[in-house]
Protein backbone atom coordinates (compact mmCIF):
# COMPACT_ATOMS: atom_id res chain seq x y z
CA UNK A 1 0.00 0.00 0.00
CA UNK A 2 1.23 3.80 -0.94
CA UNK A 3 2.04 6.09 1.91
CA UNK A 4 -0.28 9.17 2.43
CA UNK A 5 2.46 12.38 2.14
CA UNK A 6 1.33 15.40 3.02
CA UNK A 7 3.40 18.51 1.85
CA UNK A 8 2.15 21.67 3.47
CA UNK A 9 2.86 25.31 2.70
CA UNK A 10 1.93 28.46 4.49
CA UNK A 11 1.05 30.69 1.79
CA UNK A 12 3.21 34.19 1.40
CA UNK A 13 3.95 33.66 5.17
CA UNK A 14 5.39 37.00 6.49
CA UNK A 15 3.10 38.98 4.65
CA UNK A 16 -0.31 37.29 5.42
CA UNK A 17 1.03 36.94 9.51
CA UNK A 18 1.20 40.96 8.57
CA UNK A 19 -1.81 41.27 6.88
CA UNK A 20 -3.46 39.96 10.30
CA UNK A 21 -2.11 42.70 12.19
CA UNK A 22 -2.89 45.79 9.45
CA UNK A 23 -6.13 44.45 8.18
CA UNK A 24 -6.21 47.77 6.40
CA UNK A 25 -3.82 46.65 3.51
CA UNK A 26 -5.64 43.42 2.04
CA UNK A 27 -6.19 44.23 -1.20
CA UNK A 28 -3.19 46.63 -2.00
CA UNK A 29 0.32 45.19 -3.07
CA UNK A 30 2.52 44.75 0.00
CA UNK A 31 5.26 43.36 0.88
CA UNK A 32 7.84 42.56 3.80
CA UNK A 33 11.47 43.45 3.41
CA UNK A 34 14.59 43.89 4.57
CA UNK A 35 16.42 46.92 6.00
CA UNK A 36 17.51 49.33 2.91
CA UNK A 37 19.48 51.53 4.90
CA UNK A 38 21.95 48.56 6.17
CA UNK A 39 21.73 47.07 2.46
CA UNK A 40 19.09 44.18 4.01
CA UNK A 41 16.98 45.43 1.06
CA UNK A 42 15.36 42.60 -0.48
CA UNK A 43 11.55 41.17 -0.30
CA UNK A 44 11.20 38.42 1.78
CA UNK A 45 7.43 38.04 1.04
CA UNK A 46 4.72 39.22 -0.45
CA UNK A 47 0.85 39.51 -1.50
CA UNK A 48 -0.79 38.22 -4.25
CA UNK A 49 -1.65 41.79 -5.27
CA UNK A 50 2.44 41.96 -5.00
CA UNK A 51 3.12 39.38 -7.05
CA UNK A 52 0.57 40.13 -10.01
CA UNK A 53 2.52 43.40 -10.26
CA UNK A 54 5.45 41.59 -10.83
CA UNK A 55 7.21 41.81 -7.43
CA UNK A 56 9.22 38.78 -6.67
CA UNK A 57 10.91 37.07 -3.37
CA UNK A 58 14.26 37.96 -2.96
CA UNK A 59 13.82 41.03 -5.39
CA UNK A 60 16.20 44.12 -4.19
CA UNK A 61 13.56 46.86 -2.89
CA UNK A 62 14.73 49.33 -5.39
CA UNK A 63 13.85 47.20 -8.04
CA UNK A 64 10.22 46.02 -6.58
CA UNK A 65 9.16 49.90 -5.64
CA UNK A 66 9.84 50.44 -9.88
CA UNK A 67 8.01 47.67 -10.66
CA UNK A 68 4.90 48.31 -8.64
CA UNK A 69 5.33 52.03 -7.38
CA UNK A 70 2.15 51.87 -5.09
CA UNK A 71 4.03 48.75 -3.38
CA UNK A 72 3.62 49.32 0.60
CA UNK A 73 6.64 47.73 2.23
CA UNK A 74 6.84 46.78 5.71
CA UNK A 75 9.92 45.49 8.08
CA UNK A 76 9.89 41.41 9.11
CA UNK A 77 8.98 40.89 12.86
CA UNK A 78 10.46 37.36 12.93
CA UNK A 79 9.13 37.02 16.66
CA UNK A 80 5.50 37.14 15.15
CA UNK A 81 6.23 34.85 12.41
CA UNK A 82 7.81 32.14 15.07
CA UNK A 83 4.62 32.19 17.31
CA UNK A 84 2.10 31.49 14.27
CA UNK A 85 4.34 29.20 12.46
CA UNK A 86 4.48 27.08 15.51
CA UNK A 87 0.29 27.26 16.49
CA UNK A 88 0.31 25.74 12.56
CA UNK A 89 2.50 22.68 13.58
CA UNK A 90 0.01 22.58 16.53
CA UNK A 91 -2.81 21.61 13.80
CA UNK A 92 -0.44 19.66 12.21
CA UNK A 93 0.09 17.32 15.62
CA UNK A 94 -3.37 16.58 15.63
CA UNK A 95 -2.68 14.96 12.71
CA UNK A 96 0.52 12.97 13.17
CA UNK A 97 3.46 12.89 14.66
CA UNK A 98 6.03 12.40 11.66
CA UNK A 99 5.77 16.09 10.66
CA UNK A 100 9.12 17.10 8.98
CA UNK A 101 9.63 21.31 8.90
CA UNK A 102 11.38 22.21 5.51
CA UNK A 103 12.14 26.13 6.44
CA UNK A 104 9.84 27.82 8.72
CA UNK A 105 6.80 27.72 6.49
CA UNK A 106 6.75 24.52 4.84
CA UNK A 107 6.35 21.03 6.59
CA UNK A 108 5.95 17.00 5.56
CA UNK A 109 3.01 15.09 6.76
CA UNK A 110 2.99 11.27 7.09
CA UNK A 111 -0.06 10.01 7.29
CA UNK A 112 0.00 6.68 6.80
CA UNK A 113 -2.21 4.13 9.28
CA UNK A 114 -3.59 7.45 11.25
CA UNK A 115 -6.31 5.88 12.20
CA UNK A 116 -8.28 9.38 12.22
CA UNK A 117 -7.74 9.80 8.53
CA UNK A 118 -9.75 8.77 5.99
CA UNK A 119 -7.33 9.48 3.20
CA UNK A 120 -4.99 11.89 1.77
CA UNK A 121 -7.01 14.65 0.14
CA UNK A 122 -9.73 14.95 2.80
CA UNK A 123 -7.08 15.12 5.39
CA UNK A 124 -5.64 17.79 3.63
CA UNK A 125 -8.72 19.77 2.84
CA UNK A 126 -9.38 19.46 6.80
CA UNK A 127 -6.00 21.19 7.61
CA UNK A 128 -6.75 23.77 4.96
CA UNK A 129 -9.87 25.24 6.87
CA UNK A 130 -8.70 24.81 9.63
CA UNK A 131 -5.76 26.48 9.70
CA UNK A 132 -8.34 29.02 7.92
CA UNK A 133 -10.58 29.27 10.46
CA UNK A 134 -7.93 29.12 13.28
CA UNK A 135 -5.23 31.53 12.47
CA UNK A 136 -6.62 33.49 9.67
CA UNK A 137 -3.65 32.37 7.08
CA UNK A 138 -4.09 29.80 4.05
CA UNK A 139 -2.03 26.62 3.25
CA UNK A 140 -1.61 25.11 0.13
CA UNK A 141 -0.94 21.36 0.63
CA UNK A 142 0.30 18.83 -1.99
CA UNK A 143 -0.63 14.81 -1.12
CA UNK A 144 1.11 11.91 -2.76
CA UNK A 145 3.04 8.94 -2.05
CA UNK A 146 6.36 10.76 -1.81
CA UNK A 147 7.88 13.74 -0.55
CA UNK A 148 8.98 15.16 -4.11
CA UNK A 149 5.47 14.67 -5.26
CA UNK A 150 4.04 16.21 -2.62
CA UNK A 151 6.14 19.40 -2.18
CA UNK A 152 5.23 19.73 -6.36
CA UNK A 153 1.34 19.24 -5.71
CA UNK A 154 1.82 22.27 -2.66
CA UNK A 155 3.52 24.74 -5.38
CA UNK A 156 1.22 23.46 -8.23
CA UNK A 157 -1.68 25.52 -7.29
CA UNK A 158 -1.83 28.65 -5.17
CA UNK A 159 -3.22 30.30 -2.96
CA UNK A 160 -5.44 28.46 -0.16
CA UNK A 161 -5.47 25.18 -2.32
CA UNK A 162 -5.09 20.98 -2.57
CA UNK A 163 -3.72 19.28 -5.13
CA UNK A 164 -3.71 15.05 -5.23
CA UNK A 165 -0.49 13.68 -7.54
CA UNK A 166 -1.12 10.30 -7.86
CA UNK A 167 0.34 7.41 -9.44
CA UNK A 168 -2.36 7.97 -12.53
CA UNK A 169 -1.89 11.38 -13.27
CA UNK A 170 1.44 12.58 -12.08
CA UNK A 171 2.69 12.28 -15.78
CA UNK A 172 -0.12 14.72 -17.11
CA UNK A 173 0.69 16.80 -14.20
CA UNK A 174 4.22 16.56 -13.22
CA UNK A 175 5.91 15.94 -16.69
CA UNK A 176 5.54 18.96 -18.59
CA UNK A 177 7.00 21.25 -15.32
CA UNK A 178 10.21 22.91 -15.79
CA UNK A 179 13.41 20.51 -14.09
CA UNK A 180 13.60 23.23 -11.90
CA UNK A 181 10.73 22.85 -10.29
CA UNK A 182 11.96 20.03 -8.74
CA UNK A 183 13.59 19.75 -5.62
CA UNK A 184 17.40 20.11 -5.75
CA UNK A 185 17.22 21.41 -9.00
CA UNK A 186 19.04 24.73 -8.58
CA UNK A 187 20.36 27.03 -11.11
CA UNK A 188 23.81 25.71 -11.87
CA UNK A 189 21.85 22.19 -12.16
CA UNK A 190 19.36 23.45 -14.35
CA UNK A 191 22.09 24.70 -16.82
CA UNK A 192 23.75 21.66 -16.90
CA UNK A 193 20.39 19.78 -17.78
CA UNK A 194 19.83 22.06 -20.45
CA UNK A 195 23.07 21.17 -21.86
CA UNK A 196 21.93 17.75 -22.42
CA UNK A 197 18.60 19.06 -23.55
CA UNK A 198 16.92 18.66 -20.91
CA UNK A 199 14.29 21.23 -19.74
CA UNK A 200 11.13 19.60 -17.91
CA UNK A 201 10.36 17.18 -15.35
CA UNK A 202 9.46 14.46 -18.26
CA UNK A 203 12.70 14.51 -20.22
CA UNK A 204 14.56 14.40 -16.97
CA UNK A 205 12.31 10.81 -16.19
CA UNK A 206 13.27 9.91 -20.45
CA UNK A 207 16.27 10.64 -20.19
CA UNK A 208 19.13 8.24 -19.86
CA UNK A 209 20.37 7.35 -15.87
CA UNK A 210 23.94 6.20 -16.72
CA UNK A 211 24.36 9.70 -18.99
CA UNK A 212 22.65 11.66 -16.01
CA UNK A 213 25.40 9.79 -13.83
CA UNK A 214 28.30 10.55 -15.59
CA UNK A 215 27.45 13.80 -15.69
CA UNK A 216 26.14 14.97 -12.71
CA UNK A 217 27.03 12.23 -10.62
CA UNK A 218 25.35 10.40 -7.86
CA UNK A 219 22.51 13.79 -7.64
CA UNK A 220 21.95 12.77 -11.74
CA UNK A 221 20.19 9.53 -10.47
CA UNK A 222 18.89 10.85 -7.61
CA UNK A 223 17.25 13.49 -9.77
CA UNK A 224 16.13 10.72 -12.37
CA UNK A 225 14.56 8.60 -10.03
CA UNK A 226 13.00 11.60 -8.15
CA UNK A 227 11.21 12.75 -11.83
CA UNK A 228 9.48 9.35 -11.82
CA UNK A 229 8.39 9.25 -8.61
CA UNK A 230 11.36 6.92 -6.82
CA UNK A 231 11.50 8.95 -3.35
CA UNK A 232 11.53 6.51 -0.68
CA UNK A 233 12.72 8.82 1.61
CA UNK A 234 10.87 8.86 5.34
CA UNK A 235 9.27 11.89 7.26
CA UNK A 236 11.14 12.49 10.09
CA UNK A 237 8.77 12.67 13.42
CA UNK A 238 9.19 15.69 15.10
CA UNK A 239 12.26 16.69 16.86
CA UNK A 240 14.25 13.79 14.56
CA UNK A 241 15.85 16.46 13.24
CA UNK A 242 19.51 15.26 11.70
CA UNK A 243 22.79 16.91 13.24
CA UNK A 244 23.52 20.07 11.67
CA UNK A 245 26.45 19.78 9.45
CA UNK A 246 27.72 23.70 9.60
CA UNK A 247 26.57 26.45 12.10
CA UNK A 248 27.20 30.09 9.96
CA UNK A 249 26.01 33.52 10.20
CA UNK A 250 26.56 36.08 7.82
CA UNK A 251 25.18 39.78 7.36
CA UNK A 252 25.97 42.79 4.70
CA UNK A 253 26.96 45.50 6.86
CA UNK A 254 25.96 49.33 5.96
CA UNK A 255 29.26 50.23 3.94
CA UNK A 256 31.97 47.69 2.61
CA UNK A 257 35.01 46.55 4.56
CA UNK A 258 37.72 47.85 2.77
CA UNK A 259 40.25 47.80 6.16
CA UNK A 260 41.03 45.89 9.37
CA UNK A 261 39.02 48.55 12.00
CA UNK A 262 36.12 47.99 9.46
CA UNK A 263 36.55 44.05 9.75
CA UNK A 264 37.20 44.06 13.51
CA UNK A 265 33.75 44.98 14.40
CA UNK A 266 31.93 42.78 11.71
CA UNK A 267 33.74 39.37 12.15
CA UNK A 268 33.80 39.74 15.86
CA UNK A 269 30.16 39.67 15.91
CA UNK A 270 29.87 37.14 13.70
CA UNK A 271 31.78 34.86 15.52
CA UNK A 272 29.93 35.34 19.02
CA UNK A 273 26.98 34.60 16.94
CA UNK A 274 28.54 31.09 15.63
CA UNK A 275 30.06 30.03 19.07
CA UNK A 276 26.88 31.12 21.18
CA UNK A 277 24.76 28.59 18.84
CA UNK A 278 27.42 25.56 18.93
CA UNK A 279 27.67 26.00 22.59
CA UNK A 280 23.40 25.58 22.37
CA UNK A 281 24.04 22.63 20.49
CA UNK A 282 26.60 20.57 22.38
CA UNK A 283 29.17 21.09 19.14
CA UNK A 284 32.88 22.01 18.49
CA UNK A 285 34.29 23.35 15.16
CA UNK A 286 37.20 21.41 13.99
CA UNK A 287 37.04 24.11 11.40
CA UNK A 288 36.05 27.12 9.73
CA UNK A 289 35.27 29.23 6.66
CA UNK A 290 35.00 32.37 5.68
CA UNK A 291 32.86 33.83 2.94
CA UNK A 292 33.68 36.72 1.07
CA UNK A 293 31.01 38.70 -1.42
CA UNK A 294 33.09 41.44 -3.39
CA UNK A 295 31.50 44.76 -4.34
CA UNK A 296 30.66 43.19 -7.73
CA UNK A 297 28.32 40.74 -6.05
CA UNK A 298 30.99 37.58 -6.40
CA UNK A 299 30.80 34.71 -3.79
CA UNK A 300 34.29 32.90 -2.96
CA UNK A 301 35.45 30.88 0.09
CA UNK A 302 38.49 30.34 2.14
CA UNK A 303 38.44 27.34 4.88
CA UNK A 304 40.80 26.19 7.43
CA UNK A 305 41.30 23.16 10.10
CA UNK A 306 42.00 24.57 14.27
CA UNK A 307 44.18 22.50 15.80
CA UNK A 308 41.86 21.86 18.48
CA UNK A 309 38.11 21.77 17.75
CA UNK A 310 36.32 24.42 19.71
CA UNK A 311 33.46 26.56 20.35
CA UNK A 312 34.87 29.38 21.90
CA UNK A 313 34.26 32.71 20.24
CA UNK A 314 38.00 34.08 20.01
CA UNK A 315 39.01 30.92 18.66
CA UNK A 316 36.82 31.35 15.92
CA UNK A 317 37.12 35.13 15.36
CA UNK A 318 40.98 34.65 15.54
CA UNK A 319 40.59 31.97 12.50
CA UNK A 320 38.25 34.28 10.34
CA UNK A 321 40.94 37.09 10.99
CA UNK A 322 43.45 35.05 9.19
CA UNK A 323 41.43 33.51 6.38
CA UNK A 324 40.41 37.27 6.24
CA UNK A 325 44.54 38.31 5.96
CA UNK A 326 45.32 35.25 3.06
CA UNK A 327 42.46 35.90 1.26
CA UNK A 328 43.25 37.67 -2.13
CA UNK A 329 39.95 39.88 -1.96
CA UNK A 330 41.45 41.82 0.89
CA UNK A 331 41.60 44.39 0.89
CA UNK A 332 39.80 45.01 -2.07
CA UNK A 333 35.99 46.21 -0.65
CA UNK A 334 34.01 43.30 0.32
CA UNK A 335 30.06 43.82 0.42
CA UNK A 336 29.09 40.75 2.31
CA UNK A 337 30.37 38.76 4.33
CA UNK A 338 30.47 35.26 6.40
CA UNK A 339 31.71 33.52 9.21
CA UNK A 340 31.01 29.39 9.27
CA UNK A 341 31.69 26.37 11.42
CA UNK A 342 32.23 23.07 9.84
CA UNK A 343 33.43 19.47 10.59
CA UNK A 344 31.49 19.13 13.87
CA UNK A 345 31.68 17.21 16.45
CA UNK A 346 30.16 16.87 20.53
CA UNK A 347 31.70 18.83 22.49
CA UNK A 348 31.45 15.32 24.82
CA UNK A 349 33.96 13.61 22.49
CA UNK A 350 37.38 13.08 24.47
CA UNK A 351 40.17 15.42 22.91
CA UNK A 352 43.49 14.04 22.38
CA UNK A 353 45.81 16.61 24.09
CA UNK A 354 48.97 17.65 23.41
CA UNK A 355 51.95 19.69 25.40
CA UNK A 356 52.22 22.38 23.66
CA UNK A 357 48.17 24.29 24.43
CA UNK A 358 47.59 26.16 27.08
CA UNK A 359 44.57 24.16 28.43
CA UNK A 360 44.27 26.30 31.22
CA UNK A 361 43.72 29.52 29.43
CA UNK A 362 41.32 27.75 27.07
CA UNK A 363 39.20 26.94 29.99
CA UNK A 364 39.22 30.02 31.17
CA UNK A 365 37.92 31.33 27.88
CA UNK A 366 34.96 28.91 27.68
CA UNK A 367 34.10 29.70 31.17
CA UNK A 368 34.11 33.25 29.77
CA UNK A 369 32.04 32.58 27.19
CA UNK A 370 29.47 30.45 29.12
CA UNK A 371 28.78 33.45 31.46
CA UNK A 372 28.01 36.02 29.01
CA UNK A 373 25.82 33.38 27.38
CA UNK A 374 24.04 33.28 30.65
CA UNK A 375 23.96 37.15 31.52
CA UNK A 376 22.36 37.42 27.79
CA UNK A 377 19.82 35.04 28.34
CA UNK A 378 18.93 36.82 31.33
CA UNK A 379 19.03 40.94 30.40
CA UNK A 380 19.34 41.02 26.29
CA UNK A 381 22.15 40.19 23.69
CA UNK A 382 23.50 44.06 24.28
CA UNK A 383 23.44 43.38 28.19
CA UNK A 384 27.50 42.54 27.24
CA UNK A 385 29.17 43.80 24.24
CA UNK A 386 33.01 43.45 23.74
CA UNK A 387 34.71 46.06 23.12
CA UNK A 388 35.37 46.28 19.26
CA UNK A 389 31.60 46.04 18.66
CA UNK A 390 31.19 48.33 21.17
CA UNK A 391 33.16 51.02 19.34
CA UNK A 392 31.36 50.08 15.98
CA UNK A 393 28.01 48.98 16.53
CA UNK A 394 26.61 49.65 13.44
CA UNK A 395 29.12 47.22 11.74
CA UNK A 396 28.29 44.28 14.21
CA UNK A 397 25.62 41.91 12.12
CA UNK A 398 22.31 42.62 14.51
CA UNK A 399 20.55 39.88 16.04
CA UNK A 400 17.63 39.37 13.55
CA UNK A 401 20.38 38.81 10.98
CA UNK A 402 21.15 35.38 12.12
CA UNK A 403 21.08 32.94 10.01
CA UNK A 404 19.35 29.74 11.57
CA UNK A 405 19.92 27.32 9.35
CA UNK A 406 17.29 24.52 8.16
CA UNK A 407 18.77 21.36 6.84
CA UNK A 408 16.70 20.58 3.83
CA UNK A 409 17.73 17.09 2.17
CA UNK A 410 16.31 13.78 2.33
CA UNK A 411 16.96 11.43 4.29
Amino acid sequence: MDRVILHSDINACYANIELLFAPQLRGRPMAVGGDAERRHGIILSKTEEAKRAGVKTGMALWEARRMCPELIILPPRFDRYLYFTREVQKIYADYTDRREPFGLDESWLDLTGCVAVRDGESAAQEIRRRVHRELGLTVSVGVSWNKVFAKLGSDYRKPDAVTSISRENYRELIWPLPANELLFVGRATSRRLAELGIRTIGDLAGADRELLRLRLGKMGETLHDFACGGDNSAVRRAGDAPPPKSVGNGTTPPRDLRCREDAVPVLTSLSESVGRRLRGLGLLAGAVTLELRSAELEWRSHGMRLPHPTDCDMEIFAAAMELLSESHRWPQALRSVAVRAEELLSAAEPEQMDVFTDYEARAAHRRLDGAIDSLRGRFGRESVLRGAVFASREMAAPPDQEEYTFVRQLA
